[in-house]
């Protein structure tokens, strides 16, 4: 056999070796999932813990995912690792998933029993009220007492009184105005009568002065030498 060939078969083999080597660091030790009927729900207080669990577990499947993410980034091949993690994830939800389902439909479905026996039982009870009435003498109609006579209506007597007392106001207002307007005219009669003395007096203190003024120069001028 010729060197090439045999060349070309090693690297080939070096190639199929470092491939599987690689493929199975990307599996990792993550644990895989399955996809399994969940465990069956024979009350509601399992099926709030069944619940809580999912919730626990998705978180912890979410947390694994990324660090799983985180590992496939440093691999040499990348897509084959993430590809891997993403189907153990999902397999991981489905199955968290058909948990959550059956434990919420058996809550529900005890909710309705709940409610149909509730039902049932206020149904018995109803029938069984029924047939007591039923057993029991008829009891007499109740005297119906005589209506009492209608009452004379007191409005027209309240509406004549507060027609009186708007028309006593009225006539108040008007006496009150009245009386302003001849306060006004006193008061501005006495105004203008005491402007007028004033005038006058002062026109007396101004004649006055006039005169005494005219005086003053009168005995100058006789005082002055000639």
């Amino acid at each position: 056999m010729k060197p090439e060939p045999i060349l070309r078969s090693a690297l080939l083999a070096a190639q199929t070796l470092t491939l599987s080597l690689a493929l199975a660091a990307c599996a990792g030790p993550e644990p895989v999932a399955r996809e399994t009927p969940p465990p069956p729900v024979t009350s509601v207080a399992q099926a709030d813990q069944q619940l809580a669990s999912v919730a626990r577990e998705r978180a912890a499947i979410e947390a694994r995912y990324a660090e799983r993410e985180r590992v496939c980034y440093s691999k040499f091949f990348t897509n084959n690792c993430l590809d891997e993690a993403k189907d153990t994830r999902r397999r991981a939800l489905a199955d968290q998933r058909a948990i959550e389902v059956q434990a919420a439909h058996y809550k529900r479905q005890a909710v309705v029993e709940e409610r149909d026996r509730n039902m049932a039982e206020a149904e018995k009870r109803f029938q069984a009220e029924e047939a007591r009435l039923a057993t029991q003498p008829a009891k007499p109609a109740p005297a119906v007492a005589p209506l009492p006579a209608p009452r004379k209506s007191t409005v027209p007597a309240r509406v004549a009184e507060r027609d009186a007392r708007l028309r006593e106001a009225q006539q108040k207002e008007a006496a009150g105005a009245a009386k302003r307007a001849g306060n006004v005219r006193a008061y501005e009669k006495r105004k203008a009568e005491s402007e007028e003395r004033q005038r006058r007096v002062a026109e007396r203190k101004a004649e006055k002065a006039a005169k005494a003024a005219k005086e003053a120069e009168q005995k100058a001028k006789v005082a002055q030498p000639k």
